[in-house]
């Protein structure tokens, strides 16, 4: 079983990113609901099934979880090597028209993200990390213009944190307030764990629900540039997360994404008074 190369997956996002972008520029976005109450449109089936076609083609043995499939209830047998794939992650941003969605393919070996790209179309803006190299790229007329490397900064002073646009929560809110963080903006999509991943900002919070095919690209681009993703107890955060008594298959449980690992047990984040 060989896994594709990041070029390869970033080439996969690349056309899949166009064809969400035909939709986005053609009038009216057309939304219809899905039975976990969530929006779907064109773009969203558009973009998985050029995802889809283009992992058989790379790597026919591995199985892939897709959020649309998922959602019609076509899931494979998952064994320790799968790809999860949400082809329009931040649909609610999508349709509104604010250019923070992302398209995101990722692999996990043995419960952990170990490949993963991040392609947000609107912006052209192009993130994928492979084990331990992380790059960021800037895309113009769907082909990778440059690309770097990008690390975690070191922590330093009081955090900078991201939250959620469109999923913010009261839990998230109190976290924020009991901790030293200097302060926070709000993005959407998987582009929250890409700040980290580029020194943009120190942590990210999440008590909102998420499933995996919503967190595992961006949080394998982190864990390549050094980052680290915990449950808020600080033990690790693993997918494939199957048969869970209170939840549906891949739902994941709230969790705390860091650049530099040594934010998880650095004083400046424990709760204040502590």
């Amino acid at each position: 079983m060989t896994e594709p190369s990041l070029d390869a997956l970033l080439d996969l996002a690349l056309a899949a990113g166009r064809e969400i972008m035909a939709v986005y520029g053609d009038g009216p976005i057309a939304v219809a609901g899905k039975p976990d109450g969530t929006p779907v449109t064109e773009a969203d089936k558009r973009a998985e099934a050029v995802i889809l076609a283009g992992l058989k083609r790379l790597a026919p043995s591995i199985p892939v979880v897709a959020e649309e499939e998922a959602s019609a209830g076509r899931i494979p047998p998952t064994g320790e090597t799968f790809f999860l794939v949400d082809p329009l992650d931040g649909t609610r941003e999508f349709i509104a028209r604010n250019g923070e969605f992302t398209v995101n393919i990722a692999l996990i070996e043995r419960g952990i993200p170990v490949l993963g790209v991040v392609f947000a179309p609107a912006l052209g803006l192009i993130y994928g990390g492979a084990h331990a190299e992380a790059i960021a790229g800037t895309v113009v007329d769907f082909t990778i213009a440059e690309r770097h490397p990008i690390r975690v900064r070191p922590a330093s002073g009081p955090a900078i944190a991201v939250a959620s646009r469109s999923h913010a929560t009261p839990e998230t809110d109190r976290w924020l307030a009991g901790h030293d963080v200097a302060s926070y903006v709000t993005r959407g999509s998987s582009l929250k764990f890409c700040m980290l991943a580029a020194g943009e900002a120190d942590i990210y919070p999440r008590f909102g629900r998420t499933m995996e095919w919503d967190t595992a690209a961006g949080d394998a681009v982190l864990r390549a540039a050094g980052g680290i993703v915990t449950r808020p107890d600080g033990s690790p955060f693993l997918y494939n997360k199957r048969n869970q008594a209170d939840d549906v298959d891949f739902a994941n449980c709230p969790f705390i994404a860091f650049g530099d690992p040594k934010l998880v047990a650095r004083s400046a984040l424990a709760p204040l008074g502590q």
